[in-house]
């Protein structure tokens, strides 16, 4: 028997070598060719494998002619990015968000800055087929928005969640569902708390949880806009005959750490109705696209990150002192590495273009 032992413990190592290879021999995920801050992020994860994108958003001037049109996609098993055809239209966004599905990334609205410092929100819906390195346009938004968040339903549901609207001059409490099949929207059921901007959120299941954000201040003095601490879980749903657009808003406790500005957020796997939706980053000081707040304060990142787990329907404290944090997210991409940020903004206001991966360690 030992003789046989003998014998099989050199495979037994030679195979628990070759398990570990791959994950040695990852290559590291590098740099976007260019720093980018405000931009919009997507992972597709069709027959080729996975893809990571970053759409448009502001280089490291923080001016409004920084702003790109600029887009590039990464190829996680080789780590390196590619520069892509630009996002049609005049002038690049900021605050446009990204859903990626199948062979298709859909990119929603923004805004555009002029010389002057004017915004306007944009209605545009333009559709990236990456193989044909094309774009083409769908059926613009009813209500322009950026700022929102964003999430996919069933494989062909894209839901808009609130954002900024300079055709109501506010935030908006609109929930605009656009059917990939049809080329269709929807107005669904409102969000029921304070309108807010900049807020963070993902849908996982037929499970929608948003948090924070900004909202226009009621009264002076004071800075323009306030960071909210609402936390919001809707139910879309789920039986295939039911009125999708019938959301079921419930108010949700406070999640870890200060309420927060342009957080990266994400949705991980899920399995069995089980899963956690994530969130890491951001700033407490709500600010305009240079990265100074709303109260002449230079905004920083916060170092927390943290996650709502859809089966004990609870916050999880994930980390207190993320290392290297950034803020200005429209987006947080979960891979089999880790959660992957693409740019934004590290302390001190400076425009990155490193690509961060975030190991969450959960609880038991």
């Amino acid at each position: 028997m030992k003789s046989a032992l003998t014998k099989l413990l050199p495979v037994v190592f030679c195979l628990l070598v070759a398990a570990r290879l791959p994950a040695a021999d990852e290559p590291k995920l590098s740099p976007l060719p260019a720093p980018v801050s405000n931009n919009a992020v997507a992972i597709s994860h069709d027959q080729g494998g996975a893809r990571i994108f970053s759409f448009m958003g502001i280089g490291p001037k923080k001016t409004w002619d920084a702003i790109t049109t600029s887009t590039y996609e990464m190829d996680p098993n080789t780590g390196q990015w590619q520069e892509k055809r630009p996002v049609p239209g005049v002038a690049g966004r900021l605050a446009a968000s990204a859903v990626a599905l199948h062979d298709q990334v859909f990119i929603f609205g923004g805004y555009v800055v002029d010389a002057q410092g004017g915004e306007t929100t944009v209605s545009d819906l333009n559709v990236f087929v990456p193989v044909e390195n094309r774009y083409y346009r769908g059926k613009d938004i009813p209500v322009p928005v950026d700022d929102a968040v964003v999430g996919l339903f069933r494989d062909r549901y894209i839901f808009l969640i609130g954002g900024w609207s300079t055709a109501k001059s506010d935030a908006v409490r609109n929930v605009q569902i656009y059917d990939t099949d049809t080329d269709t929207w929807m107005q669904a059921t409102p969000i029921p708390g304070t309108p807010v901007f900049g807020h963070a959120g993902a849908i996982l299941g037929d499970t929608i949880v948003y948090v924070d954000g900004a909202y226009t201040n009621p009264g002076s003095p004071g800075p323009k806009y306030l960071a909210s601490s609402e936390c919001w879980m809707g139910t879309i749903p789920s039986s295939k005959k039911a009125d999708i657009t019938k959301i079921v808003w419930t108010k949700l406790p406070p999640h870890p750490g200060n309420a927060r500005y342009r957080i990266a957020a994400g949705a991980g796997p899920l399995e069995k109705k089980a899963g956690r939706i994530y969130f890491s980053g951001g700033t407490d000081n709500p600010y305009n696209y240079n990265g100074i707040g709303y109260n002449g304060q230079p905004a920083e990142p916060s170092p927390v990150t943290f996650a709502f787990n859809l089966r004990s329907r609870a916050w999880e404290t994930l980390s207190e002192n993320t290392p290297e944090p950034t803020m200005d997210h429209h987006g947080l991409l979960f891979t089999r590495r880790g959660l992957v940020i693409v740019g934004g903004m590290e302390k001190g206001q400076q425009v990155t273009a490193r690509v961060t991966v975030v190991k969450p360690v959960h609880g038991k």
